[in-house]
C-alpha cells in the first residue's frame, strides 16, 4: 500500500499489557471452545460475531499476519484496491507491522466501533489479542477502537475515506485516535451536564 500525495497508511494501535484470560475449554475435547464466528455485518462488510456468550476479560482472538518492517508493508499492494484506504497493518511497539489480511485469521475481520465492546492488547511476546472489556451476548458483533493513526495531516477530503459506521450514540464521527484536544472537550460538556442534572435535582 504505497503512500502518495493523494494517500496516507494508516495503521491500528494496541495498549502494551498482559492477557487476562484464555479460552474456555470443553471437559470431554480439552480443545478450546469456539468464541466467535465471521458473517456479514450491518457496520462494514464482513465481521466477527460472539458464537457464545463471552464474560469480560476473556482474549477472544489474536490478530495474526506477517510480520515486517514499514518499507516492507508500504511495498505490499492495497488490500482493496476500490478502498485503498482499508487496512489490515498493525503496529506493534517495537515498530514492526502485522499483515492481518496474510494471516488467515478472523481478527482482520472485527469492525471499529465507537463504543466497543473489546479492546486490542499488545502481550509480554508481542503479540496482538483481542478481548471482551464487559460481558458479551451470544450473537453479538464484535468491535473495538481501531484508533487509526496517519503520519501528516489529512485534508477534508481525505478524511471521508475515514469516516465511521459504527452508528453509537458516542460515535465520533472517524476511525482515527482521538486528539487531546476532543478529549479535553468531552471532559468539559460531561461536567457542564453533570452541573445541569445537578441543577435539576436540586430544583426538585
Amino acid at each position: 500500500m504505497p503512500t502518495t500525495p493523494e494517500h496516507k497508511t494508516a495503521r491500528k494501535t494496541a495498549k502494551r499489557s498482559a492477557p487476562r484470560k484464555a479460552a474456555k475449554e470443553t471437559k470431554r475435547s480439552k480443545k478450546p471452545l469456539r468464541l466467535y464466528q465471521v458473517k456479514n455485518s450491518r457496520i462494514h462488510g464482513r465481521g466477527v460475531f460472539a458464537a457464545c456468550d463471552i464474560k469480560k476479560g476473556t482474549s477472544i482472538i489474536e490478530y495474526k499476519g506477517d510480520r515486517m518492517t514499514w518499507d516492507e508493508a508500504l511495498a505490499l499492494p492495497p488490500s482493496d484496491p476500490d478502498n485503498p484506504t482499508h487496512t489490515f497493518f498493525f503496529e506493534l511497539s517495537d515498530g514492526k507491522v502485522i499483515d492481518g489480511g496474510s494471516g488467515n485469521s478472523a481478527a482482520c475481520w472485527i469492525n471499529h466501533s465507537c463504543d466497543p465492546n473489546c479492546e486490542s492488547f499488545e502481550d509480554e511476546d508481542d503479540r496482538v489479542w483481542i478481548q471482551a472489556i464487559r460481558n458479551i451476548a451470544k450473537g453479538e458483533e464484535l468491535s473495538y477502537d481501531y484508533k487509526l493513526s496517519v503520519d501528516g495531516k489529512l485534508k477534508k477530503k481525505e478524511l471521508k475515506d475515514y469516516i465511521c459506521h459504527c452508528g453509537s450514540e458516542n460515535c465520533r464521527g472517524y476511525l482515527l485516535k482521538r486528539k487531546k484536544k476532543d478529549k479535553k472537550k468531552d471532559r468539559k460538556r460531561d461536567k457542564k451536564s453533570k452541573k445541569k442534572d445537578k441543577k435539576k435535582k436540586d430544583k426538585k
